[in-house]
Parts: structure tokens; sequence; C-alpha cells
């Protein structure tokens, strides 16, 4: 089991914008901070799931699925994301070639990350 996911950002600033406004809908906030230069970590409970900090380099794009409790909060996440300056990489909808129930959208970050909000629950 994963206990929490670092990645670097190479506009750290812009980032932390993006993904505080992108991943607000599926309960994500800031609940960490360490000190300056070392980043902060996001999450929906005491604990960092996701700890972003500053990097010299663009990192490498990774894929970042994040689950959400319903399609509505998939949609949700979609339309933050994209206010917030997301590129669109597939809008909310069913994606039955993974599952009958699979509901998720895809949008494109800072710094070329694909991340996804997902549904596994049916209508």
């Amino acid at each position: 089991m994963i206990d929490h996911i670092g990645f670097g950002a190479s506009d750290y600033d812009a980032s932390m914008k993006f993904f505080q406004a992108a991943l607000a809908p599926l309960g994500y906030k800031v609940v960490m901070e360490g000190p300056p230069g070392a980043g902060a970590g996001l999450g929906n409970a005491h604990a960092p799931e996701l700890w972003i900090s500053p990097s010299a380099q663009k990192p490498a794009p990774l894929h970042l699925a994040l689950r959400a409790e319903t399609r509505a909060d998939v949609d949700a996440f979609y339309k933050a994301a994209m206010a917030a300056g997301g590129k669109d990489n597939g809008g909310p909808g069913l994606r039955t070639h993974y599952h009958p129930n699979y509901y998720g959208a895809f949008v494109i970050g800072p710094d070329g990350h694909n991340v996804e909000a997902v549904c596994h629950k049916p209508a």
C-alpha cells in the first residue's frame, strides 16, 4: 500500500495553485509544509498523500489517478482543473474498455503530468 507520492515541479507556485484548485473537489488540501524549498503535502486527512517540491529540472511526466467518491466529484475536478489552467486530456465520461463503471476525467497539469479523477461506482 502506498503512503504518499512525491514529485518535483519546475514552477512550484504554478503547480501548487493548479493542484490545490484541481484537487479541492476531491477533498485535497495542503496538510503539511516543509521548510522553505522542501515543498508541501496535499491530502484529505492529517497526512499528505501527494508531496510537491520545487525542482530545478522539468520532471518527466507521470500519470496520477485519484479516486473520487462520486461521478459528480469527477465532473467538479475536471471543471476546477480546467479553470486552473489544465489542458484537456479526456473530459468526464465512462471508459467502459476498463470496466463498465469506470467514470474518469483527464487533465494535463503545468509540468505535463496527466492527472485523472476516477469513480468506480455505478451511477
